[in-house]
């Protein structure tokens, strides 16, 4: 039993020698295929690479593929490249239902506009150009007789700031409203008119849509609408001669239009009613030709 337990023990021995002999030669092939297999993809990656240098179309493409997949990241999140200019087209597409009535009414009258100036011998230049800096109707069609009178700028500047009076109490309404709007507040000041202050003094602002750019919006379709008819207009002016009396009339048709649309959405006409009674008693006191 002695020498049983003893060939046991050594054969327990070698037994555990051998396991480790091929633990020891296991190992050695893992490696040898490990590192092998690392030098085929090298090469594999070294052969993509120059494949990729030689071929610029393959390049474009990759290159496109992951601008494609960033930038569609970025924006799930709301942001990328996209964003501003996606909002402020958001804001133009909110506006532009709103600022119908003021299109068609600055289309026709600034055609009229511009005729008006054609046939008094000056270029379309001149209405396109005063359309863009100056931006008052009224004031732009009184501008065609101060242009050509006498040089008088004191004069020109009093009448003008009588015209334009009324912009005073204008900006004084919009002062919440136009309240941390960036540097959009000085194009802001700069368009508002009295359709633009109509809109924007009573629009509610749509929903997801910033304050200040649906306000910017509305501001610079009417002007391209002003612009755009006084251009027409004046190119018009030197094809076709006809009588424009009776067009200055679009403009009061649509203070109706927008009138009729606020007195709708209002609960209470107190301020509606101040509006008209006023305008009642200066045309009563002043006449039609001193009513500004």
């Amino acid at each position: 039993i002695s020498t049983y337990e003893q060939n046991l023990k050594i054969s327990q021995e070698k037994a555990i020698e051998i396991e480790g002999q091929i633990s020891s030669v296991a190992t050695l092939i893992s490696e040898k295929s490990i590192q092998k297999k690392e030098l085929e993809a090298q090469s594999i990656e070294e052969n993509i690479c120059e494949i990729y240098k030689k071929t610029p179309i393959i390049q474009h493409s990759v290159e496109l593929v992951a601008f494609g997949i960033y930038n569609s990241h970025i924006l799930q999140k709301g942001g990328g490249f996209l964003k501003n200019s996606g909002s402020f087209l958001s804001a133009l597409k909110a506006a532009f239902p709103y600022t119908v009535p003021v299109m068609t009414g600055y289309l026709f009258l600034g055609i009229s506009y511009g005729i008006y100036m054609k046939v008094s011998g000056f270029s379309f230049l001149y209405p396109m150009l005063m359309g863009i800096t100056i931006f008052g109707g009224s004031l732009e069609f009184l501008a065609v007789s101060l242009l050509l009178s006498t040089f008088a700028p004191l004069q020109t500047f009093l009448i003008a700031l009588v015209i334009q009076a009324r912009h005073l109490f204008y900006g004084l309404a919009m002062l919440e409203k136009y309240k941390n709007t960036g540097l959009k507040k000085l194009y802001l000041i700069f368009a508002l008119t009295d359709e633009t202050f109509s809109i924007n003094c009573s629009t509610p602002v749509p929903e997801g849509i910033e304050r200040g750019k649906f306000y910017l919006a509305v501001s610079l379709l009417d002007q391209c609408y002003w612009v755009s008819g006084a251009t027409i207009g004046g190119i018009l002016g030197s094809l076709i001669s006809f009588s424009t009396e009776g067009l200055d009339f679009v403009m009061t048709a649509m203070f109706v239009v927008i009138f009729i649309e606020q007195w709708l959405k209002e609960k209470k006409h107190y301020t509606a009613l101040i509006g008209v009674f006023c305008s009642v008693f200066c045309l009563v006191i002043f006449g039609s030709e001193s009513f500004i």
